[in-house]
């Protein structure tokens, strides 16, 4: 039968949903504090507590001084008590004794009750933290415990209280006490009575997590949820691809006769939601954005981003949307800026390009016939007057035209300010662009300014500068003083790199009489034992003087080794002019293999008196 601790023991671990271990040793350090203040104990000695889990007996440890005669109980312990804890302690030691005080057990239920309490609440707030960081983004269900006009409380799990701030509502929802909602955790904080955690149903995030939840594909990584644009409690626009060929996202996230994205919309208070397939091309993406409206055209800007859509007069209204809804979340959906126009209004805008601006000349050569025909049905639907299905293709086809001429010409300039820039960066030197910018010595502040405007190089400064110099102009702090020493540093830049190292040139003597006995393993013929044989050559050679039209020959140690002693040594010559040529003065130079060094090294033999010595 359990005993009345193990009954406490485990209504405090149902109560707290904390583990086994965490109340342990909110208990055991409870236990120690109150030792320490029972006994006056000093916070420097070293105490633990063990609490028995199956009886609730609570042991007291306390480090002791090991002495002959106790002065301090609280802190000495007697040499033959220290011995039965530990049989090597010597006198001096430092030994951890069982010192529990009589009736602890009383005494500590009464002064450690508060700091148990406490530290179950610290436990039970880091339990709630840990475990709602974890759930960070995803969707949790409460109970909704009280509403006012700031915000709804909503009880979680683990006991913890969530707040829905108004803004995090969707716009139209009512709740009552006690109605179970589903929101998703926005935010975690660690505040002075517990985790603070915000809740919130408004988020993209939200929709998000619910088609995961209704969707297996999604959840399974089939089908990509690729963007979310969406204005809480009206209207949502989903982007979807899928990851595998032959599955179709839109129709996996629709369901069966809708039944999977009914449930999201009425979970979402009759939020309006449009699923659309992600595209790779803008002009397809943007297309498919603004559905459910029929779009004649769609035309980018690629600098500026900007997309002109293009939609019959019929479908202006549907693709723009009440108040710009369906037009501010395709804007959204494709992080492009959207710009829609009637099929009239694009073409009357086209025409007055075409006759004023100067670059459109030659689209205005093209289009000369067509001209006149498009002015004749602009006029006719100024007066008022029906246009015909045919006069609205034959704008439509003019648009599209003038619009993909204009593209062209876009692409025509980029590339050519791409040419230009390369062409600067040719005459600036790559060098410039392996040298950072300290190295053209501007003015701190200058330097500081450039730096956080992603002026890294002095290549790149110096090709803003050479391309548009009213860019860096521009910069916040840069003047007039500034761009004079901008323009000073840049016209003194100077880039050098070190040369590399050249050899120095040796300059060989015009004879050189090598004598070059040599100790080497030779391998012999094939009718003589092969044995290591020593070689003794001594070779002069006579270097020809070096001429204009001819270089002097040279030869490598390794052919003299080849060559007979009679074959090297030169025999006396007449030379053209019939006086005899002497033989040159010898230098005796040694090669023989180095074992430490494993190469072959020269040494060089002198001559004294009338023969050579034997010392090298």
């Amino acid at each position: 039968m359990k005993n009345e601790f193990m009954l406490a023991f485990n209504d405090v671990l149902e109560e707290k949903q904390l583990p086994k271990e965490i109340i342990l040793q909110a208990i055991e350090s409870a236990m120690v504090s109150a030792y320490r203040r029972a006994v006056n104990a000093s916070s420097a000695q070293q105490v633990e507590a063990k609490v028995d889990p199956e009886t609730g007996h609570v042991t007291i440890y306390a480090e002791k001084e090991v002495v002959e005669d106790v002065v301090d109980d609280r802190t000495e312990v007697l040499f033959e008590q220290a011995r039965k804890v530990n049989p090597i302690a010597q006198l001096g030691d430092m030994v951890i004794v069982e010192t529990t005080p009589k009736d602890f057990g009383r005494v500590a239920a009464q002064t450690a009750r508060q700091v148990i309490q406490q530290r179950i609440r610290e436990a039970e707030r880091n339990a709630q933290m840990s475990y709602f960081e974890r759930q960070l983004g995803e969707i949790v269900s409460g109970v909704v415990q009280a509403v006012n006009n700031q915000a709804i409380t909503i009880g979680l799990d683990m006991k913890a209280e969530g707040v829905m701030p108004a803004n995090q509502k969707i716009p139209g929802e009512k709740f009552r006490v006690h109605d179970r909602i589903r929101a998703i955790i926005a935010e975690v904080k660690d505040g002075p009575r517990g985790p603070q955690i915000v809740l919130s149903r408004g988020h993209r995030n939200f929709l998000r997590r619910l088609l995961e939840t209704e969707v297996p594909e999604i959840y399974h990584g089939i089908v990509e949820i690729r963007a979310i644009s969406r204005e809480p409690g009206q209207r949502a626009k989903v982007a979807v691809s899928a990851t595998q060929a032959g599955v179709d996202p839109v129709g996996a996230c629709v369901g069966v006769k809708g039944v999977r994205i009914q449930a999201i919309v009425k979970e979402l208070h009759d939020e309006k939601i449009d699923i659309i397939e992600w595209s790779p091309d803008p002009v397809t993406y943007i297309q498919k954005a603004i559905s459910p409206a029929r779009v004649s055209g769609v035309y980018l800007t690629e600098a500026e981003k900007t997309a002109t859509v293009v939609v019959m007069e019929d479908q202006l209204s549907l693709a723009i949307g009440r108040d710009g809804q369906n037009a501010r979340l395709a804007a959204k959906l494709t992080n492009w800026r959207i710009d829609i126009k009637s099929v009239v209004e694009a073409a009357s805008d086209a025409l007055h390009r075409v006759q004023t601006q100067a670059d459109m000349v030659a689209i205005a050569e093209a289009e000369s016939e067509k001209v006149g025909q498009i002015a004749d049905v602009l006029q006719k639907k100024a007066d008022s007057r029906p246009l015909a299905p045919e006069e609205y293709t034959l704008l439509a086809q003019f648009v599209d035209r003038i619009e993909r001429r204009v593209v062209e010409g876009q692409k025509a300039a980029q590339e050519a300010s791409l040419g230009k820039l390369a062409e600067l960066r040719a005459e600036i030197g790559e060098l410039a662009f392996e040298n950072s910018l300290e190295v053209l010595g501007l003015p701190e502040h200058v330097f500081n300014i450039l730096t956080e405007a992603e002026y890294r190089t002095a290549g790149d400064l110096l090709l803003a500068m050479k391309a548009s110099p009213e860019k860096v102009l521009t910069l916040p702090g840069i003047g007039a003083k500034a761009i004079q020493a901008i323009e000073k540093a840049v016209a003194e830049a100077k880039f050098e790199v070190e040369a590399p190292a050249v050899a120095e040139e040796v300059e060989i003597p015009a004879a050189v009489a090598v004598e070059t006995p040599v100790e080497t393993a030779v391998e012999a013929p094939a009718e003589v034992e092969s044995e290591p044989v020593a070689v003794e050559a001594e070779v002069e050679v006579e270097a020809p003087k070096p001429t204009t039209e001819e270089e002097p020959e040279s030869m490598s140690f390794e052919e003299m080794f080849k060559m007979r002693p009679e074959a090297v040594r030169p025999a006396e010559e007449d030379d053209p002019d019939g006086k005899k040529k002497g033989k040159k003065g010898k230098k005796s130079v040694a090669l023989e293999f180095d074992e430490s060094r494993g190469e072959v090294v020269g040494r060089k033999k002198h001559k004294r008196g009338d023969g050579w010595d034997d010392d090298w």
